[in-house]
Protein backbone atom coordinates (compact mmCIF):
# COMPACT_ATOMS: atom_id res chain seq x y z
CA UNK A 1 0.00 0.00 0.00
CA UNK A 2 1.31 3.44 -0.89
CA UNK A 3 2.05 5.95 1.84
CA UNK A 4 0.14 9.20 1.49
CA UNK A 5 2.17 11.35 3.89
CA UNK A 6 5.72 11.60 5.11
CA UNK A 7 4.80 13.86 8.04
CA UNK A 8 5.58 11.45 10.88
CA UNK A 9 8.53 10.47 13.04
CA UNK A 10 11.08 8.06 11.53
CA UNK A 11 14.04 6.16 12.86
CA UNK A 12 17.31 6.77 11.01
CA UNK A 13 17.81 4.13 8.29
CA UNK A 14 21.32 3.32 9.55
CA UNK A 15 20.40 3.04 13.24
CA UNK A 16 21.56 -0.59 13.20
CA UNK A 17 25.14 0.64 12.92
CA UNK A 18 25.01 2.06 16.47
CA UNK A 19 26.26 0.06 19.42
CA UNK A 20 23.58 -0.92 21.94
CA UNK A 21 24.54 1.66 24.58
CA UNK A 22 24.35 4.57 22.10
CA UNK A 23 21.07 3.29 20.66
CA UNK A 24 19.51 2.96 24.12
CA UNK A 25 20.69 6.45 25.07
CA UNK A 26 19.27 8.02 21.89
CA UNK A 27 16.04 6.07 22.30
CA UNK A 28 15.59 7.10 25.95
CA UNK A 29 16.36 10.79 25.32
CA UNK A 30 14.07 11.23 22.30
CA UNK A 31 11.61 14.05 22.84
CA UNK A 32 13.65 15.74 25.55
CA UNK A 33 13.85 19.52 25.30
CA UNK A 34 17.30 20.84 24.46
CA UNK A 35 18.64 24.36 24.77
CA UNK A 36 21.24 25.61 22.35
CA UNK A 37 24.48 26.88 23.81
CA UNK A 38 25.43 30.57 23.76
CA UNK A 39 25.69 31.76 20.17
CA UNK A 40 24.34 28.43 18.90
CA UNK A 41 21.02 27.50 17.32
CA UNK A 42 19.18 24.36 16.27
CA UNK A 43 17.34 24.09 12.96
CA UNK A 44 13.91 22.49 12.89
CA UNK A 45 14.10 19.35 10.71
CA UNK A 46 10.73 20.13 9.09
CA UNK A 47 10.46 23.91 8.83
CA UNK A 48 14.16 24.79 8.75
CA UNK A 49 13.59 27.63 11.23
CA UNK A 50 16.39 28.40 13.65
CA UNK A 51 15.55 27.68 17.29
CA UNK A 52 17.08 28.32 20.68
CA UNK A 53 15.08 25.47 22.22
CA UNK A 54 13.98 22.29 20.47
CA UNK A 55 12.99 18.68 21.05
CA UNK A 56 15.45 16.06 19.86
CA UNK A 57 14.79 12.91 17.85
CA UNK A 58 17.85 10.79 17.01
CA UNK A 59 20.02 13.76 16.11
CA UNK A 60 17.22 15.81 14.53
CA UNK A 61 15.55 18.77 16.21
CA UNK A 62 11.95 19.94 16.10
CA UNK A 63 10.20 23.04 17.35
CA UNK A 64 7.56 22.40 20.00
CA UNK A 65 4.82 23.30 17.48
CA UNK A 66 6.16 20.87 14.86
CA UNK A 67 6.61 18.15 17.51
CA UNK A 68 3.01 18.57 18.63
CA UNK A 69 1.81 18.39 15.01
CA UNK A 70 3.83 15.19 14.42
CA UNK A 71 2.07 13.44 17.31
CA UNK A 72 -0.87 11.41 16.06
CA UNK A 73 -4.42 11.04 17.31
CA UNK A 74 -4.68 8.36 19.98
CA UNK A 75 -0.94 8.39 20.69
CA UNK A 76 -1.39 10.26 23.99
CA UNK A 77 1.84 12.17 23.41
CA UNK A 78 3.87 9.08 22.46
CA UNK A 79 5.86 9.60 19.22
CA UNK A 80 4.79 6.86 16.81
CA UNK A 81 6.58 5.80 13.63
CA UNK A 82 5.86 3.31 10.86
CA UNK A 83 7.75 0.76 13.00
CA UNK A 84 5.26 1.13 15.86
CA UNK A 85 2.50 0.83 13.25
CA UNK A 86 4.05 -2.45 12.13
CA UNK A 87 4.47 -3.79 15.70
CA UNK A 88 0.95 -2.84 16.79
CA UNK A 89 -0.44 -4.05 13.46
CA UNK A 90 1.20 -7.48 13.74
CA UNK A 91 -0.45 -7.95 17.12
CA UNK A 92 -3.78 -6.50 15.93
CA UNK A 93 -4.15 -8.81 12.92
CA UNK A 94 -3.49 -11.94 14.95
CA UNK A 95 -6.18 -11.45 17.60
CA UNK A 96 -7.32 -15.11 17.36
CA UNK A 97 -3.87 -16.39 18.26
CA UNK A 98 -1.64 -13.76 19.91
CA UNK A 99 1.87 -13.57 18.46
CA UNK A 100 4.94 -14.16 20.57
CA UNK A 101 7.11 -11.17 21.35
CA UNK A 102 10.06 -12.74 19.51
CA UNK A 103 8.05 -13.04 16.27
CA UNK A 104 6.94 -9.40 16.49
CA UNK A 105 10.48 -8.19 17.14
CA UNK A 106 11.87 -10.14 14.17
CA UNK A 107 9.19 -8.79 11.81
CA UNK A 108 9.13 -5.19 13.06
CA UNK A 109 11.19 -3.78 10.20
CA UNK A 110 14.17 -2.66 12.37
CA UNK A 111 16.98 -4.39 14.20
CA UNK A 112 15.88 -6.72 16.98
CA UNK A 113 17.69 -4.57 19.57
CA UNK A 114 15.62 -1.52 18.64
CA UNK A 115 12.46 -3.62 18.32
CA UNK A 116 13.02 -4.87 21.88
CA UNK A 117 13.13 -1.26 23.14
CA UNK A 118 10.03 -0.33 21.12
CA UNK A 119 7.96 -3.27 22.40
CA UNK A 120 9.00 -2.45 25.99
CA UNK A 121 7.94 1.18 25.56
CA UNK A 122 4.62 0.22 23.95
CA UNK A 123 3.98 -2.07 26.91
CA UNK A 124 4.96 0.60 29.42
CA UNK A 125 2.61 3.14 27.84
CA UNK A 126 -0.27 0.64 27.79
CA UNK A 127 -0.44 0.16 24.02
CA UNK A 128 0.46 -3.55 24.32
CA UNK A 129 -0.16 -6.22 26.95
CA UNK A 130 2.26 -9.12 27.44
CA UNK A 131 1.49 -12.29 29.37
CA UNK A 132 4.01 -14.35 31.37
CA UNK A 133 4.76 -16.53 28.33
CA UNK A 134 5.69 -13.57 26.11
CA UNK A 135 2.51 -13.46 24.02
CA UNK A 136 1.29 -9.99 23.07
CA UNK A 137 -2.23 -8.56 22.91
CA UNK A 138 -3.42 -5.12 21.90
CA UNK A 139 -5.81 -3.31 24.27
CA UNK A 140 -8.30 -0.64 23.06
CA UNK A 141 -5.76 2.06 23.86
CA UNK A 142 -3.28 0.42 21.48
CA UNK A 143 -5.93 0.11 18.78
CA UNK A 144 -6.58 3.87 18.96
CA UNK A 145 -2.86 4.56 18.61
CA UNK A 146 -2.60 2.11 15.69
CA UNK A 147 -5.49 3.69 13.80
CA UNK A 148 -4.08 7.17 14.51
CA UNK A 149 -0.67 6.47 12.98
CA UNK A 150 -2.28 4.56 10.09
CA UNK A 151 -4.46 7.57 9.31
CA UNK A 152 -1.43 9.87 9.41
CA UNK A 153 0.64 7.77 7.02
CA UNK A 154 -2.02 6.18 4.77
CA UNK A 155 -5.06 8.44 5.41
CA UNK A 156 -7.10 5.31 6.29
CA UNK A 157 -7.82 3.15 9.32
CA UNK A 158 -5.36 0.31 9.75
CA UNK A 159 -5.57 -2.55 7.25
CA UNK A 160 -3.27 -5.62 7.04
CA UNK A 161 -1.95 -4.36 3.68
CA UNK A 162 -0.08 -1.65 5.61
CA UNK A 163 2.21 -4.18 7.30
CA UNK A 164 5.78 -4.51 6.06
CA UNK A 165 5.38 -8.29 6.14
CA UNK A 166 2.10 -8.33 4.22
CA UNK A 167 1.89 -10.75 1.32
CA UNK A 168 -1.34 -11.16 -0.62
CA UNK A 169 -2.93 -14.54 0.03
CA UNK A 170 -4.51 -14.96 -3.37
CA UNK A 171 -3.03 -14.05 -6.69
CA UNK A 172 -5.79 -13.11 -9.11
CA UNK A 173 -5.84 -15.44 -12.06
CA UNK A 174 -6.40 -13.99 -15.49
CA UNK A 175 -7.75 -16.34 -18.07
CA UNK A 176 -6.19 -16.11 -21.47
CA UNK A 177 -8.40 -16.23 -24.50
CA UNK A 178 -7.91 -19.25 -26.74
CA UNK A 179 -6.68 -18.49 -30.20
CA UNK A 180 -8.54 -20.15 -33.01
CA UNK A 181 -6.42 -21.91 -35.60
CA UNK A 182 -7.94 -20.52 -38.80
CA UNK A 183 -5.91 -20.17 -41.88
CA UNK A 184 -6.05 -16.70 -43.24
CA UNK A 185 -6.36 -16.45 -46.98
CA UNK A 186 -3.81 -14.39 -48.78
CA UNK A 187 -5.07 -11.31 -50.57
CA UNK A 188 -2.10 -11.18 -52.89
Amino acid sequence: MQKRSDFYFRYPPNIGELDLATMVNMFRTRGEPRKAGPGQHFACAMSGHLLREAKSWFGLYYSQKTWDNLLTKGSEGFPLTDVELNVLGLVYVSEDEPPHREYVEKNSGVTEKLAYLIVNDLRQFGFLDEDDSGFLRIPPRGEKALHGIARRIYEKRFMPEMLKTFTPTEEPQIEQAQKEDREQTSLF
